[in-house]
């Protein structure tokens, strides 16, 4: 774990626990608030892995009540706030955190998460107690835990392209659910219990607002959620792509007086073509005086890079590429935290799916409604998957009768009858069982429409399985915290009651509108290209090689690129037993 703490390293060791931790020193750089950290009476010690943005203000109050500081670090406010309220301390605290709290007098071990789960924890009960760690690499390290492949994990990322929580790819691994807590008691792991679930956010009745009460909304909680990820005693830079999310959070830096570095990721392929993110990036930096670091990216440091990433990955992934490359570029400038855009999509319902998936799922309970129409798409998709078509058009008579059914097929990357092929018979069998649902691995949205239904999908699943645990361990692997200002409980709660006015593309709009120097009007009009590589290019040079002539779904010079890197990751980055 080295990397992701390379300032300082700890071990305190108690009577029934042992905590340890890396630091990456950003809030009071001294050393005396170096992790574990003990309380001033002994009686309680932390390791803690993320930032409180809120920190001071909560620190101020806990003084008023005459409590005493021996740093300026938000960890020892955790440890005051705990000592006052324990578990309640939870809704106090606007940050991204996984933490664990040894508490002498009780003999117990407190773990905690938060509600996105922006900050990843993981445990694993053994004969000789429970082991946790911000990795599942560390747990396995520690030699109490065997590295055998868990079914429910490879059919997951096989169907998915990442892990689904609360499984990983290890048996016996498993990750402590986002918005939840934990006690470890004589050396056994607790039920957890849930304080904070965000799918309820988008299950709840929204209020009607004009258009400029709605914008002023908006404008506010936004303009807060990022002034408090400002917080740091160390320079901070942003991801600047040429989109509305960046864009907007390097436009209200700006407003806020903070100075920043814009740092931007370019591709050859993608010189004077519309993907290409650099010239508009150039535009948003120029536009707010933001100083701008543009670093170009070609295939052969991808494929010279490809071991370390491989290495980087806890878990499998067919994503993250993207932010490996944007946090080596700004660690190559000195950075130690980065904002990053990432979340604005899920949130403002910004995705095309947005307004596509509510449609194919009104569609597909038509034709499921008329006798024999599932029957007949059935036989005109296999038609077309004969013809060579996309491999999921196979999946569209049985999935798409419901929202999380036309979910699955866009996100999805293998469908469940291709397991047997790639994990053999009976541990696709036994994987899918264990996932459960149908579609595999997924719960249903509940949420009060469809178009909430997909942000609530991809906020619980795309973002939190993916975006998010590939942002925490491309980063790091970097020595990099990354800060996610769209994706941060406060602003989603000061936002529940207003986000069904975010539907049809207005929700980006609004986002866009925050500043009071607006972005420029191409900038917010232009395409969406996303913040991407030229994967399709790179995994076919990289791949072209191989014989895929026993696996019939990959043999296709058509294949998605997912798919073939999805099989490249798993048999060079996590074969079973290593």
């Amino acid at each position: 774990m080295r990397l992701r703490g390379p300032d300082a390293e700890g071990v305190w060791t108690g009577k029934g626990a042992v905590l340890g931790h890396r630091r990456l020193a950003i809030q009071d750089l001294d050393a005396r608030s170096n992790q574990p950290m003990v309380s001033s009476d002994g009686k309680t010690c932390i390791t803690f892995n993320g930032e409180i943005y809120n920190f001071h203000e909560l620190r101020r109050e806990l003084e008023a009540e005459g409590v005493a500081f021996r740093t300026t670090s938000d960890t020892e406010v955790l440890l005051a706030l705990y000592a006052r309220d324990g578990e309640r301390m939870l809704p106090r605290l606007r940050g991204m955190f996984a933490f664990a709290i040894w508490d002498a007098a009780t003999r117990e071990v407190f773990l905690a998460r938060d509600p996105y789960g922006i900050k990843p924890l993981y445990y694993s009960q053994t004969e000789r107690g429970v082991v946790f760690a911000s990795q599942v690499k560390a747990i396995l390290a520690s030699g109490l835990v065997a590295a055998r492949h868990e079914e429910a994990g490879v059919a997951g990322f096989y169907l998915w392209g990442s892990v689904q929580a609360p499984w990983t790819l290890y048996r016996g691994v498993f990750a402590l659910t986002a918005g939840h807590w934990m006690r470890v008691r004589a050396g056994r792991a607790q039920t957890p219990v849930c304080w904070n679930d965000i799918r309820d956010n988008w299950r709840q009745e929204g209020v009607r607002l004009s258009d400029d009460e709605l914008q002023e909304v908006v404008r506010k909680a936004v303009t807060d959620s990022v002034r408090a990820h400002l917080v740091s005693d160390v320079p901070v830079s942003v991801f600047l792509s040429g989109g509305i999310d960046s864009g907007t959070i390097a436009a209200l830096i700006s407003e806020l007086g903070g100075k920043v570095e814009g740092i931007t990721v370019g591709f050859e392929e993608y010189i004077s073509r519309h993907e290409d993110e650099v010239p508009c990036a150039a535009i948003i930096a120029e536009h707010y005086g933001l100083p701008h670091s543009v670093r170009r990216i070609t295939r052969e440091e991808f494929e010279q890079d490809i071991p370390r990433i491989l290495d980087a990955m806890d878990q499998p992934s067919v994503d993250g590429v993207n932010t490996w490359f944007a946090a080596k570029a700004a660690a190559e400038r000195g950075y130690k935290v980065v904002l990053s855009g990432v979340g604005g999509d899920e949130l403002f319902y910004g995705y095309n799916l947005m307004k596509q998936l509510p449609r194919s799922a009104m569609l597909g309970r038509m034709a499921t409604a008329i006798p024999g129409g599932r029957s007949l798409v059935g036989a005109a998709c296999s038609l077309l998957v004969k013809e060579h078509r996309h491999p999921k058009f196979k999946g569209i008579a049985e999935y798409m009768g419901s929202l999380e059914g036309v979910y699955y097929l866009k996100r999805c990357v293998f469908l469940p009858e291709e397991l047997p092929l790639l994990m053999g018979e009976e541990s696709a069998r036994e994987g899918l069982e264990r996932l459960g649902g149908s579609p595999p691995g997924m719960a249903k949205a509940n949420a009060v429409n469809d178009a909430a239904g997909v942000c609530l999908l991809d906020s619980t699943m795309y973002l939190r399985n993916q975006l998010l645990r590939d942002s925490d361990w491309a980063s790091m692997a970097h020595s990099l915290e990354l800060r996610t200002p769209l994706v941060d409980a406060a602003l989603l709660d000061a936002l529940k009651l207003v986000h069904t006015g975010f539907s049809g593309g207005f929700g980006k709009r609004l986002l866009a509108q925050t500043p009071a120097n607006l972005l420029a009007e191409d900038i917010i009009t232009r395409p969406k290209s996303g913040f991407g590589v030229p994967m399709t290019q790179w995994i076919a040079a990289a791949t072209n090689q191989r014989d895929w002539a026993s696996l019939p779904m990959l043999a296709d010079r058509g294949t998605p690129w997912t798919r073939r890197w999805a099989k490249v990751v798993m048999d060079e980055g996590f074969k079973d037993g290593q």
